[in-house]
């Protein structure tokens, strides 16, 4: 019996005539109109419903609506699909262990299943949920990062340092084919701390000339106060010119003058959907990739879509994702907004501001949303702030009360204490408890050298 393999599989010719990269890429969305891109969405769609409709997982998720195939003839009839999310995944995997059944690779018959790349999310908030991606999902994926990447100046001669995470983690075998597979960049897959400690990750850097970095901001800020820790001085023994990945609770102005003076770039994603949209070098917000992906904001609540100019869930339907899992209306509890002023580039893609926080992980104090992962760009207003914190929440007299604890090189006291209390009411409009801690203090209780995403929130309230 012969089976397809992974480069048959993925097609290459459709592959880049879809989804062009570098100066095509540009081009492509200078020229092409909404209505030829809703067009080439619109049949990319209909491949992916009529995979999707094979899969038991969403047979049965639909079903239990009332919808049937016919109900669903195009995006403007995606709002009638219920969304579903990492709960719903994992709910399949426990009634259909050990991969659930959301995957479709029984659709196949035995000689024509595709090749299959099998990783897992990092597991931040809870268990490890199962992916899966077909040869041409996969490389669409990785594409699509190396598009950024690209797009925002990544060069030939550049040495790429990641701080991405591996094991059976998504995050860092992806970001590595992408620059294997459409990059002519040399990359170092560095890892988290545990893979490789953070001392010889910035000699790395040091002796192979790195020039670009990846990864989460906390850590990769973090690798910059190492480096200075052990005489190594970033802009001048390390000169890295660009950084890409997630700022999370770090500044762009805070990492830049930490790498001397790096540009520094933003993007978003998820293990399951890889790239969504991210930062071009207008930096005039996050050009959403429609040419692989439907995003819909909803209200995290009611999930209806919100209102032009609101902030809701990002829900994301995967256009490219016909191979093997297929995704439809994923919902990422990650918030954001549209921004509906023309590129500055002249690109007729949409763009959004980014990662706002998480819905399920937002604190509400006196009627005002709070995201812990946002706390750190505030606190890193105050010079005696080290960089790392983790907020706790906790029940205090009936009432959800938040204390920030810091790592700080300063002397404590009773002053600097109302300082950072006056910085976080006056920027958050919300009376918050500080304290404070000494420089890799609170590493144990964040992760940040062995997490993929360190933990900015300890919940201390009373369940249930």
């Amino acid at each position: 019996m012969s089976y397809p393999d992974y480069f048959q599989a993925m097609d290459h010719a459709r592959l880049r005539a879809d989804h062009p990269i570098g100066e095509e890429f540009v081009s492509r969305f200078k020229s092409m109109s909404r209505d030829a891109l809703r067009a080439q969405q619109e049949r990319m769609f209909q491949r992916v419903m009529q995979f999707a409709w094979k899969v038991p997982f969403y047979r049965r998720h639909w079903g239990a609506k009332g919808i049937e195939p016919g109900d669903i003839r195009g995006l403007d009839d995606l709002p009638k699909l219920p969304t579903y999310s990492k709960t719903e995944l994992m709910a399949s995997v426990a009634e259909h262990p050990p991969f659930g059944d959301f995957h479709g690779l029984d659709t196949y018959a035995p000689d024509q299943r595709p090749p299959v790349v099998f990783q897992t999310t990092s597991g931040t908030t809870g268990r490890p949920q199962p992916l899966f991606f077909g040869p041409r999902s996969r490389e669409i994926q990785n594409l699509l990062l190396a598009r950024l990447w690209r797009f925002q100046g990544l060069k030939t001669e550049d040495v790429i340092h990641s701080v991405y995470g591996h094991g059976t983690i998504n995050g860092g075998h992806y970001v590595r084919e992408a620059a294997l597979h459409w990059t002519n960049s040399i990359f170092l897959s560095a890892g988290t701390g545990v893979e490789t400690r953070s001392v010889t990750q910035v000699e790395y850097m040091r002796d192979f000339g790195a020039s670009v970095i990846v990864g989460f901001g906390d850590y990769i800020k973090r690798l910059s106060e190492v480096a200075r820790e052990n005489g190594i001085e970033p802009g001048r023994d390390i000169r890295i010119r660009m950084i890409s990945g997630h700022l999370g609770a770090e500044s762009r102005e805070t990492m830049s003058a930490a790498w001397g003076g790096a540009e520094v770039y933003d993007w978003y994603g998820v293990g399951d959907t890889g790239v969504i949209a991210g930062e071009g070098p207008d930096r005039a917000g996050f050009y959403v990739m429609e040419d692989a992906q439907f995003l819909e904001l909803v209200d995290p609540d009611t999930l209806q879509p919100v209102a032009e100019g609101g902030t809701g869930n990002m829900v994301c339907t995967c256009l490219y994702k016909d191979d093997v899992y297929p995704i439809i209306r994923f919902n990422t509890n990650d918030l954001s907004q549209f921004i509906d002023d023309p590129s500055p580039m002249g690109l007729n893609l949409r763009r959004i501001k980014g990662f706002l926080g998480r819905s399920d992980n937002m604190v509400k104090l006196r009627g005002i949303n709070i995201f812990p992962a946002g706390i750190g760009v505030v606190i890193a207003e105050h010079p005696a702030a080290a960089g790392e914190y983790i907020c706790r929440v906790e029940r205090q007299d009936g009432r959800d009360e938040m204390i920030v604890i810091l790592e700080t090189r300063a002397e404590r006291s009773a002053a600097l204490e109302e300082e950072f209390k006056a910085l976080l009411r006056r920027r958050l409009g919300v009376e918050m408890g500080v304290e404070f801690a000494g420089v890799g203090e609170l590493a144990p209780l964040t992760g940040i050298e062995t997490r993929q995403k360190p933990i900015r929130l300890i919940d201390k309230r009373p369940k249930g």
